[in-house]
This record gives structure tokens, C-alpha cells and sequence, in this order.
């Protein structure tokens, strides 16, 4: 039995080194062959489907690369900003026409979005918007504003009718589970572990969530107040007013332009750029689009070799926990890889400056100073800019500490300068409702203080209370170090308190307000250099590292795809919190902030 089981496992073992080999070779061959650029025709127009996220930075495997050449130009801030700046300049393009349903993307990240292409509207080519059987909601409708024309089907969805974030708790279930949450932390403000104490928000936590929403209503109201020519108390009263026939009733205030199928638009846009009825709509999509080099595009390439690197660092920030991660280490900021992409950006000689572009809600404490002090060290050798993207919350403030400047955007989230530890007792969960027996032999006194079979001594808590503490002072020095506060000064303002970008301006958590490219910018004029490239990290992996890539992990992500988003995150939340190594420290952001 054992010499078959062998043989069976060694014949698999040459299978799949053999389907590997094979599809490498061909990976290999199609990487070799070089497609020919798309074309793009005369009087054409530039099409973007917009639904769902636009993250700030996307990088795609080579695999998905081979399955789908076009994959690195999916939609992020990155490659709409370039597209759209080749728009601009492109003669071939008369205009840009965007498809957008839902979205659910940060308002920070939104405003970028916004940004861009207000300065592709400079160009005086129009910019239309339109939308399908899914019709639009205040995120997608918020960039609709800006177009010359919003067309919609006459009868699909347009949701108007302001703002929601909806916090879950889990309390009672912990109750009825038999499972105690042990919480230490500092910070009145430091609501991360709540959702496990309460069936409510605390005063503090709503307070700063009214605070986040109140600003991201604000945004919306004033694009919306400038598309309809109304002013914000108007705007305010038509989103009180019943949300009954609101495509009718948008059509009626002027928020929607035309009613129209995609057909009647195309016939519109035809009329436009004088194309015979009879005659096709030439139009180039947003990916295709993205393999047209700049400088082809009419797009004036700064002569000089100079760069200065963007790092995006995104997602959770978490040690190297290998196998012991669900979801291995893909989509978190580790402090190996932030080390790694700082050490390209200082080896290569053209790059004279870094930013930084954070977007994490926090994690790890021991990670996150370790981050820290790589950002640090490379200050000492390179200008190094922290730029605080959707969020930039607790750990990702943290990390922002060892940058020479930190700049935010009005909707960022940011702050919740605090720490915590979270621990279950499941002594009543294994004990009385399963029937498991522990006993427990030890050599010292305390070898048993994260044993959760038992609850914690006063001692016990005395002791880890006193470490979340020491951790807190910590931070508390890190900041004070950077910002040139007292620690008291800090010690006021942080508390675990979530700011939004424009408010942490105010209180000096920030240096200044701004976008991508005036972080860019500020470190450019650190470095002393006028033209420059942007040069963004991190890269795509390599041939051979991306298809030896743990098994494990893609078969975890692909079973994660089939749980909606939403769930994906809070799930991922979770179970980071409650399979962390035992001690661990969290410095995470209160809770999921999501205004939709």
C-alpha cells in the first residue's frame, strides 16, 4: 500500500511539473511575440466602463497578463489619469464617453477620480456620462456631474437620497457561542474591538463616523449644486424629499440631461462629430487605449532621466504569517516587501525621490514599526513623501511617521492614534456547550498568559494592560517625534480618534492637503529636480515566481471570490483579529468605514 500510494504520488509530482512546464513555454512564446499597437481612427471617441471600485493602483501576474493581454491596463486612478491625459493631447479622440453604473469606491479616491477628469476637461472636448439597466448611485452620479451630458435608459435606477454606513455587532452571537472577548486598550476613541462589547456605537465612534459622513455629503452636495445650477440648501431638500420615480424626478431638476438607450446616444454623438447616420461610431476602448505610449498619444514626455517613485502600500499590515494567514500574504503590507520596493527605489540612481502612497486602515503594531523605521532610514538618503490615500488610519498613520512630509486628502481617513489587544475566553464555549477538559502543567509563573481556556487574573490583565500601554507611549513618540508636538499634545488630539484628512490638517497631524501629484511634486522640489517621470512600484512579479506562487493561497482567493465583497472584507477582518499570534498588539482603524 505504502509503495503505491508513493508511486501514485510521485506520478502526480511529474504531472504537474509537466503541466507547469508547458504552460510556462507558452506563457514564454506569447511574451516573446510582440502585438502590434491597437489602432486608433480619426474622429474617434475614448469609452470607459466604470462600475464597482477604482483603486488607486492595480498590478496584474503574468499568467492573468497571458490569459489577457490587456489586464495591466485595467481601471485605477493610475490608468485613468494617464488615459485621460492622453485623451487630452490625442488629436485622434473628440471626446470621452463614460458607461458607469454602481459604484463603491472611498470618497477619497472618488475625489482623485474627480480631479482627473476635470483636467481632461480643459481640453474643451466633451466628456459624456451614461448608464445602464443598473443605473447609478451618489458615487457614480458625483464624476456623472462633471460631464457635459448625463444620458440614462428611462427606466432604470438613480439612487439619490444621501448617505448610510451600517456597523455590525457581534455580541450576542459571542454570548450565545459561550465565547468571552478579553479587550485591553488605550483611547477613549479606540473603537476597533466595540463591534465585540456592544450592540450599539459608543458616543465617540458615532461621533467621528457623523464627522466622516458629513464631509463626504459635503462633497457630494457641492459637485451636485454645480451640475444643476441649485444651490446646497436646494440639493439638501431634494434629497430629503421621497425617494419616489427618482429618475423622473432627476430629469425634472436637471441632474440627468437626456433620457436615452446607449443606442440614442451613439446617434447623438454621431450627430456631433458629423458622422452620417449610416456611418459607424469610431471608438477606441479605456484598454485598449492604455497600450497607446504617451508620447504617441501627442503627450509631451519630460527629456530628463530623473524619477521619483511612487510606492503604493495597501491593504492590512501584518508579519510574515506564512502558512498561518488564511489569505496567505497576498493584499497585505508586510514589512519585507515595503523593504524590498524602498531598496529598488534607493538603488536606482535616476530615482531622487519616494513617495509613499498609504492605504491601510492599520494592523500589526511590532510591523508596523518595523515599516516605520524603513521609511525612516530611507529619509536618510532620499526625500521621502507619506501621501495618504482612502485611508491612512492607526498602523498606516504609523508608518507615515518616518516620511519627512505627510500630506492627505480632504476625505482621507486618517488618525486613530491608539492601540489594542483583543483575546477570547472560550472557556464556557469548550467547557459547557462541547464538553473539553484542560489541564494544564507549567514550569513559570506566567507561561500560560495567553492560554484562553481560562480567564485572565487581575495580574494577568495588569501585565498585558501595562504592554498596551507601552505600546501606546510608543506611538504616542513616534508622532510627537514627526508632527514637533509635547506628548501631551498628541496624547489631545489622539485617543484613538478617527480624522478625516481636512480636520487632521487642522490639528497639525498633517503637513498638507493635497492629491497624488502634489505629493509628487513637494518631492520633486525636496529632490531639486524640475522634469521628472513617475515610477511606480510595486512591479509586476515575475514569469516563474508568479506561477510557483503557493497553491494554497490561489485556492483561497478563488473561494473567497464567490462571497460578496462586502462579506470578503468583514470575514477577512475577523479572522485576522482572531487567529493573530498570541500577543499580538493591533493598531487598526476603529472599525469598516464605508459611506455609500
Amino acid at each position: 500500500m505504502t509503495f503505491f500510494k508513493s508511486f501514485l504520488a510521485s506520478c502526480l509530482g511529474i504531472f504537474t511539473t509537466f503541466v507547469l512546464l508547458i504552460i510556462t513555454f507558452f506563457i514564454v512564446i506569447s511574451a516573446s511575440s510582440s502585438e502590434p499597437l491597437p489602432e486608433v481612427q480619426e474622429n474617434s471617441v475614448l469609452t470607459i466602463e466604470m462600475t464597482g471600485t477604482i483603486p488607486a493602483y492595480v498590478v496584474s501576474s503574468p499568467v492573468e497578463t497571458y490569459f489577457n493581454p490587456l489586464a495591466g491596463n485595467k481601471l485605477s486612478l493610475v490608468t485613468l489619469k494617464e488615459n485621460l491625459e492622453k485623451a487630452a493631447a490625442d488629436e485622434r479622440i473628440k471626446g470621452v464617453w463614460v458607461k458607469a453604473n454602481i459604484l463603491s469606491e472611498s470618497w477619497a479616491n472618488l475625489q482623485s477620480a474627480y480631479q482627473y477628469l476635470e483636467k481632461y476637461k480643459e481640453s474643451g472636448k466633451f466628456l459624456y456620462f451614461s448608464t445602464d439597466d443598473i443605473g447609478m448611485n451618489e458615487q457614480s452620479y458625483y464624476l456623472a456631474s462633471l460631464a457635459d451630458s448625463v444620458f440614462s435608459p428611462p427606466n432604470t435606477n438613480f439612487e439619490f437620497n444621501g448617505f448610510v454606513s451600517q456597523m455590525t455587532f457581534y455580541s450576542d452571537m459571542l454570548d450565545k457561542i459561550g465565547v468571552e472577548p478579553e479587550i485591553f486598550r488605550v483611547g477613549k476613541y479606540k473603537s476597533a474591538v466595540e463591534p465585540f462589547l456592544q450592540t450599539s456605537a459608543s458616543p465617540e465612534s458615532r461621533e467621528q463616523m457623523e464627522e466622516i459622513m458629513a464631509l463626504a455629503t459635503e462633497t457630494f452636495i457641492t459637485a451636485v449644486a454645480e451640475k444643476s445650477g441649485k444651490s446646497m440648501d436646494e440639493v439638501n431638500d431634494m434629497l430629503n424629499s421621497d425617494p419616489v420615480n427618482r429618475l423622473q424626478f432627476a430629469h425634472e431638476n436637471g441632474l440627468i440631461d437626456v433620457l436615452a438607450f446607449e443606442s440614442d446616444v451613439e446617434r447623438i454623438l454621431k450627430t456631433k462629430l458629423g458622422i452620417e447616420e449610416d456611418n459607424k461610431l469610431e471608438t477606441i476602448s479605456f484598454q485598449n487605449y492604455g497600450e497607446i505610449p504617451s508620447s504617441l498619444a501627442g503627450v509631451n514626455m519630460p527629456s530628463s532621466q530623473d524619477r521619483v517613485a511612487v510606492i503604493y502600500a495597501s491593504g492590512p499590515i501584518m508579519p510574515e504569517l506564512g502558512s498561518q494567514s488564511p489569505f496567505g500574504n497576498s493584499g497585505l503590507i508586510t514589512a519585507s516587501s515595503i523593504q524590498k520596493q524602498l531598496d529598488e527605489a534607493l538603488d536606482r540612481s535616476t530615482i531622487k525621490a519616494i513617495v509613499v502612497h498609504i492605504n491601510s486602515p492599520g494592523g500589526s503594531a511590532s510591523t508596523s514599526d518595523l515599516i516605520w523605521n524603513s521609511i525612516r532610514e530611507a529619509s536618510n538618503e532620499k526625500p521621502v513623501i507619506a501621501y495618504m490615500g482612502a485611508v491612512a488610519a492607526s498602523g498606516g498613520y504609523y508608518i507615515a511617521m518616518g516620511a519627512d512630509s505627510v500630506m492627505a486628502g480632504p476625505n482621507t481617513i486618517t488618525g486613530s492614534i491608539g492601540i489594542f489587544n483583543l483575546l477570547f475566553n472560550v472557556q464556557e464555549l469548550t467547557e459547557e456547550k462541547i464538553g473539553l477538559d484542560f489541564d494544564v502543567i507549567k514550569s513559570h509563573e506566567y507561561a500560560d498568559l495567553f492560554d484562553l481556556t481560562d480567564p485572565f487574573t487581575p495580574a494577568e490583565e495588569r501585565i498585558i494592560q501595562q504592554n498596551i500601554e507601552n505600546g501606546y507611549e510608543a506611538f504616542i513618540g513616534r508622532v510627537s517625534d514627526n508632527r514637533g508636538m509635547s506628548r501631551n499634545e498628541v496624547n489631545d488630539i489622539a485617543q484613538g480618534r478617527v480624522w478625516t484628512g481636512a480636520d487632521a490638517r487642522e490639528v497639525g497631524l498633517v503637513d498638507e492637503l493635497g492629491s497624488l501629484e502634489d505629493a509628487v511634486a513637494m518631492a520633486a522640489e525636496m529632490a531639486g529636480i524640475e522634469e521628472y517621470r513617475i515610477e511606480n512600484y510595486p512591479k509586476q512579479k515575475g514569469l516563474f515566481e508568479a506561477l510557483m506562487a503557493g497553491s494554497q493561497a490561489k485556492i483561497q482567493a478563488y473561494m473567497y471570490s464567490w462571497i460578496p465583497f462586502e462579506q470578503t472584507e468583514e470575514v477577512k477582518t475577523i479572522r485576522m483579529l482572531m487567529e493573530q499570534p498570541a500577543g499580538q498588539n493591533w493598531m487598526i482603524l476603529p472599525t469598516e468605514i464605508t459611506i455609500k
